[in-house]
């Protein structure tokens, strides 16, 4: 869910490579290179190279949310306010303290 809310946030000029989304979600390239490798088979996340080689380093592969993906990520959320909203009802009529 972290990848796919930071990839939300990206505005058009916020290009986002796999080392940096590791950076700024605190996740480690083993879990966040196979979290955007499944996004993208699912067509969630778009994956595209830089068109140059820039000098000192390997050419960045950035990702982007597809409009399938912010769907996605809209219902996920949806889900979690509907659960969260079910605990507080539950609560409220004495089942949990």
């Amino acid at each position: 869910m972290k990848v796919l809310t930071l990839l939300a946030k990206a505005g058009v000029e916020d290009r986002l490579w796999g080392r940096r989304i590791c950076q700024l979600t605190n996740l480690g390239p083993g879990s966040v290179y196979p979290i955007l490798e499944r996004l993208e088979r699912e067509g969630f996340v778009r994956g595209y190279r830089e068109t140059e080689a820039p000098s000192g380093r390997p050419r960045r592969r950035y990702y982007e949310l597809t409009r399938d993906g912010r769907l996605e990520l809209a219902e996920a959320h949806a889900t979690s306010v509907r659960a969260t909203n079910g605990a507080r009802r539950s609560t409220s009529f004495g089942w949990a303290p």
